[in-house]
Protein backbone atom coordinates (compact mmCIF):
# COMPACT_ATOMS: atom_id res chain seq x y z
CA UNK A 1 0.00 0.00 0.00
CA UNK A 2 1.24 3.24 -1.05
CA UNK A 3 -0.07 4.92 2.10
CA UNK A 4 0.79 8.47 1.02
CA UNK A 5 -1.41 7.98 -2.00
CA UNK A 6 -3.98 5.96 0.30
CA UNK A 7 -3.89 9.18 2.58
CA UNK A 8 -4.40 11.67 -0.25
CA UNK A 9 -7.31 9.76 -1.74
CA UNK A 10 -8.98 9.84 1.92
CA UNK A 11 -8.47 13.59 2.29
CA UNK A 12 -10.30 13.80 -0.83
CA UNK A 13 -13.43 12.02 0.18
CA UNK A 14 -13.57 13.64 3.85
CA UNK A 15 -13.46 16.77 2.19
CA UNK A 16 -16.46 15.62 -0.27
CA UNK A 17 -18.26 14.24 2.83
CA UNK A 18 -18.14 17.72 4.22
CA UNK A 19 -19.14 19.37 1.21
CA UNK A 20 -22.20 17.77 1.79
CA UNK A 21 -22.34 18.03 5.67
CA UNK A 22 -22.32 22.34 4.69
CA UNK A 23 -24.95 22.17 2.40
CA UNK A 24 -27.48 20.49 5.07
CA UNK A 25 -25.69 22.68 8.03
CA UNK A 26 -26.54 25.80 5.73
CA UNK A 27 -30.36 25.28 5.57
CA UNK A 28 -32.99 23.63 7.87
CA UNK A 29 -32.61 19.83 8.96
CA UNK A 30 -34.54 17.20 10.44
CA UNK A 31 -33.31 15.64 13.97
CA UNK A 32 -33.99 12.44 14.82
CA UNK A 33 -33.03 10.03 18.02
CA UNK A 34 -31.12 6.81 17.85
CA UNK A 35 -31.76 4.06 20.16
CA UNK A 36 -28.96 5.29 22.55
CA UNK A 37 -30.63 8.44 22.86
CA UNK A 38 -28.00 10.13 21.03
CA UNK A 39 -28.74 12.38 17.66
CA UNK A 40 -28.38 12.08 14.12
CA UNK A 41 -29.54 13.98 11.23
CA UNK A 42 -29.45 13.84 7.43
CA UNK A 43 -26.16 15.08 7.15
CA UNK A 44 -24.50 11.86 9.36
CA UNK A 45 -26.32 9.76 6.59
CA UNK A 46 -25.27 11.60 4.11
CA UNK A 47 -21.99 12.13 4.92
CA UNK A 48 -21.25 8.06 5.48
CA UNK A 49 -23.28 7.33 2.08
CA UNK A 50 -19.77 9.11 0.42
CA UNK A 51 -17.49 7.81 2.29
CA UNK A 52 -18.11 4.38 2.02
CA UNK A 53 -18.94 5.04 -1.36
CA UNK A 54 -15.49 6.51 -1.85
CA UNK A 55 -13.59 3.96 0.38
CA UNK A 56 -15.09 0.94 -1.93
CA UNK A 57 -13.37 2.59 -4.34
CA UNK A 58 -9.93 3.16 -3.26
CA UNK A 59 -9.79 0.23 -0.76
CA UNK A 60 -12.27 -2.56 -2.31
CA UNK A 61 -11.39 -5.03 -0.08
CA UNK A 62 -11.03 -3.76 3.40
CA UNK A 63 -14.57 -3.82 5.58
CA UNK A 64 -15.53 -0.47 7.17
CA UNK A 65 -16.85 -0.18 10.33
CA UNK A 66 -18.90 2.72 10.57
CA UNK A 67 -21.40 4.72 12.70
CA UNK A 68 -24.57 4.78 11.14
CA UNK A 69 -23.94 1.30 9.29
CA UNK A 70 -23.67 0.04 12.87
CA UNK A 71 -26.40 1.67 14.46
CA UNK A 72 -28.56 0.28 12.08
CA UNK A 73 -27.50 -3.18 12.66
CA UNK A 74 -24.87 -3.36 9.56
CA UNK A 75 -21.39 -4.71 11.15
CA UNK A 76 -18.67 -6.33 9.22
CA UNK A 77 -16.37 -8.68 9.57
CA UNK A 78 -13.47 -7.18 11.29
CA UNK A 79 -11.26 -10.65 12.01
CA UNK A 80 -8.76 -9.57 8.90
CA UNK A 81 -7.45 -7.19 11.95
CA UNK A 82 -7.26 -4.45 8.94
CA UNK A 83 -10.61 -2.10 8.48
CA UNK A 84 -11.16 1.30 8.35
CA UNK A 85 -13.00 3.20 11.29
CA UNK A 86 -15.59 6.07 10.12
CA UNK A 87 -17.65 8.95 12.29
CA UNK A 88 -18.82 10.92 9.58
CA UNK A 89 -20.17 13.29 11.71
CA UNK A 90 -18.25 13.41 14.84
CA UNK A 91 -20.05 16.22 17.19
CA UNK A 92 -23.69 16.09 15.73
CA UNK A 93 -24.72 18.36 18.91
CA UNK A 94 -21.89 20.96 17.76
CA UNK A 95 -23.43 20.71 14.34
CA UNK A 96 -27.57 20.90 15.59
CA UNK A 97 -25.74 24.09 17.56
CA UNK A 98 -24.49 25.72 14.53
CA UNK A 99 -21.05 25.69 16.45
CA UNK A 100 -18.88 24.68 13.69
CA UNK A 101 -17.20 22.19 16.17
CA UNK A 102 -18.12 19.39 13.98
CA UNK A 103 -15.61 16.77 11.90
CA UNK A 104 -15.25 14.25 9.66
CA UNK A 105 -13.15 11.28 10.72
CA UNK A 106 -11.40 7.94 9.22
CA UNK A 107 -8.95 6.11 10.61
CA UNK A 108 -7.52 2.84 9.32
CA UNK A 109 -6.93 0.31 12.27
CA UNK A 110 -4.18 -2.71 11.94
CA UNK A 111 -3.71 -4.91 14.20
CA UNK A 112 -5.82 -2.89 16.49
CA UNK A 113 -4.05 0.44 16.18
CA UNK A 114 -4.90 3.17 14.04
CA UNK A 115 -2.41 3.57 11.68
CA UNK A 116 -3.50 6.65 9.47
CA UNK A 117 -6.13 9.03 9.95
CA UNK A 118 -7.83 11.93 8.51
CA UNK A 119 -10.12 14.48 10.53
CA UNK A 120 -11.83 17.55 8.11
CA UNK A 121 -13.41 20.64 9.66
CA UNK A 122 -15.86 21.49 6.96
CA UNK A 123 -16.89 24.79 8.66
CA UNK A 124 -13.56 26.25 9.53
CA UNK A 125 -12.21 24.49 6.09
CA UNK A 126 -9.46 22.75 8.01
CA UNK A 127 -8.03 18.99 7.54
CA UNK A 128 -5.75 17.29 9.46
CA UNK A 129 -4.11 14.04 8.21
CA UNK A 130 -1.49 11.17 9.11
CA UNK A 131 -0.18 8.14 7.87
CA UNK A 132 2.59 7.47 9.86
CA UNK A 133 5.12 8.18 12.73
CA UNK A 134 6.18 11.91 12.03
CA UNK A 135 4.58 12.04 8.89
CA UNK A 136 1.20 14.40 10.63
CA UNK A 137 -0.08 17.08 9.10
CA UNK A 138 -2.90 20.08 8.79
CA UNK A 139 -4.09 22.11 5.74
CA UNK A 140 -5.94 25.41 5.70
CA UNK A 141 -5.88 28.58 4.72
CA UNK A 142 -2.87 29.20 5.30
CA UNK A 143 -1.58 26.15 3.44
CA UNK A 144 -0.23 22.73 4.10
CA UNK A 145 2.72 22.60 7.36
CA UNK A 146 3.99 19.44 9.26
CA UNK A 147 2.12 19.52 12.88
CA UNK A 148 3.90 18.07 15.96
CA UNK A 149 3.43 17.99 20.10
CA UNK A 150 5.42 20.50 22.57
CA UNK A 151 6.91 20.19 25.61
CA UNK A 152 4.75 21.12 28.43
CA UNK A 153 5.35 24.58 29.25
CA UNK A 154 6.72 25.03 32.85
CA UNK A 155 3.97 27.68 33.92
CA UNK A 156 1.39 24.81 33.87
CA UNK A 157 -0.66 22.78 30.97
CA UNK A 158 -3.36 23.75 28.49
CA UNK A 159 -6.06 21.42 28.90
CA UNK A 160 -9.16 20.16 26.57
CA UNK A 161 -11.89 18.79 27.91
CA UNK A 162 -15.62 18.42 26.32
CA UNK A 163 -17.84 21.16 25.25
CA UNK A 164 -21.04 18.17 25.39
CA UNK A 165 -19.77 15.66 27.43
CA UNK A 166 -17.96 16.91 30.68
CA UNK A 167 -18.00 15.12 33.82
CA UNK A 168 -17.34 15.36 37.06
CA UNK A 169 -14.44 12.69 37.09
CA UNK A 170 -13.06 14.46 33.92
CA UNK A 171 -12.49 17.63 36.78
CA UNK A 172 -11.27 15.34 39.22
CA UNK A 173 -8.63 13.97 37.02
CA UNK A 174 -7.57 17.58 35.48
CA UNK A 175 -7.05 18.83 38.93
CA UNK A 176 -4.36 16.95 40.23
CA UNK A 177 -2.14 18.73 37.05
CA UNK A 178 -1.34 22.62 37.09
CA UNK A 179 -3.12 23.92 34.85
CA UNK A 180 -2.55 27.00 33.09
CA UNK A 181 -5.57 27.10 30.49
CA UNK A 182 -8.78 25.06 30.25
CA UNK A 183 -10.02 24.98 27.06
CA UNK A 184 -13.72 23.37 25.83
CA UNK A 185 -14.01 22.09 22.18
CA UNK A 186 -16.09 19.60 20.38
CA UNK A 187 -15.74 16.83 18.11
CA UNK A 188 -12.23 15.40 17.47
CA UNK A 189 -10.96 18.94 17.65
CA UNK A 190 -9.62 18.38 20.91
CA UNK A 191 -7.19 15.30 19.86
CA UNK A 192 -6.11 17.67 17.05
CA UNK A 193 -5.60 20.49 19.32
CA UNK A 194 -2.89 18.50 21.35
CA UNK A 195 -1.57 16.92 17.66
CA UNK A 196 -1.00 20.57 16.73
CA UNK A 197 0.84 21.85 19.56
CA UNK A 198 -1.97 23.92 21.06
CA UNK A 199 -2.77 21.92 24.35
CA UNK A 200 -1.38 19.15 26.11
CA UNK A 201 -3.81 17.24 27.48
CA UNK A 202 -6.93 15.71 26.46
CA UNK A 203 -9.13 13.42 29.68
CA UNK A 204 -11.50 11.74 28.38
CA UNK A 205 -13.36 10.27 31.68
CA UNK A 206 -16.71 9.72 30.20
CA UNK A 207 -18.36 7.53 26.61
CA UNK A 208 -16.70 7.24 23.73
CA UNK A 209 -16.85 4.77 20.97
CA UNK A 210 -13.65 3.55 18.70
CA UNK A 211 -15.47 5.77 15.25
CA UNK A 212 -14.73 9.12 17.94
CA UNK A 213 -10.89 8.90 18.42
CA UNK A 214 -9.49 6.43 15.88
CA UNK A 215 -8.65 9.43 13.52
CA UNK A 216 -7.55 11.59 15.90
CA UNK A 217 -5.00 8.81 17.80
CA UNK A 218 -3.33 8.29 14.36
CA UNK A 219 -2.68 11.90 13.79
CA UNK A 220 -1.66 12.61 17.45
CA UNK A 221 0.33 9.25 18.06
CA UNK A 222 2.30 10.55 14.45
CA UNK A 223 2.58 13.75 15.86
CA UNK A 224 4.70 12.65 18.96
CA UNK A 225 1.37 12.19 21.35
CA UNK A 226 0.17 9.30 22.65
CA UNK A 227 -3.28 8.03 23.54
CA UNK A 228 -3.73 5.20 26.78
CA UNK A 229 -6.03 4.20 29.38
CA UNK A 230 -5.82 5.53 32.79
CA UNK A 231 -3.33 2.69 33.83
CA UNK A 232 -1.29 3.28 30.80
CA UNK A 233 -2.12 0.62 28.42
CA UNK A 234 -2.62 1.40 24.39
CA UNK A 235 -6.09 2.16 23.64
CA UNK A 236 -6.76 -0.38 21.26
CA UNK A 237 -8.95 -1.24 18.78
CA UNK A 238 -11.85 -4.17 17.20
CA UNK A 239 -13.25 -4.26 20.43
CA UNK A 240 -16.59 -6.05 21.25
CA UNK A 241 -19.24 -3.42 21.21
CA UNK A 242 -16.74 -0.61 20.03
CA UNK A 243 -16.80 1.19 23.26
CA UNK A 244 -13.67 2.42 25.04
CA UNK A 245 -12.56 2.55 27.94
CA UNK A 246 -11.35 6.32 29.81
CA UNK A 247 -8.35 7.09 28.26
CA UNK A 248 -5.79 10.44 28.27
CA UNK A 249 -4.08 12.03 25.19
CA UNK A 250 -1.20 13.62 25.91
CA UNK A 251 1.62 15.62 23.91
CA UNK A 252 5.09 14.99 25.29
CA UNK A 253 5.79 14.47 28.45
Amino acid sequence: MDRQAVTDAIVKIARDAGDKILEIYNRDFEIDTKSDESPVTEADVAAEKIILEGLSKVTPDIPVLAEESVAAGRVPDLSGGTFWLVDPLDGTKEFIHKRGEFTVNIALVENGRPTMGVIHVPAKDTIYYAFGKGEAYMEDEGGKRAIQTREAPAEGLTVVASRSHRTPETDDYISKFKVADLVSAGSSLKLCLVAEGKADLYPRLGRTMEWDIGAGQAILEAAGGVVETLDGAPLGYGKDGHDNPYFVAKGRA
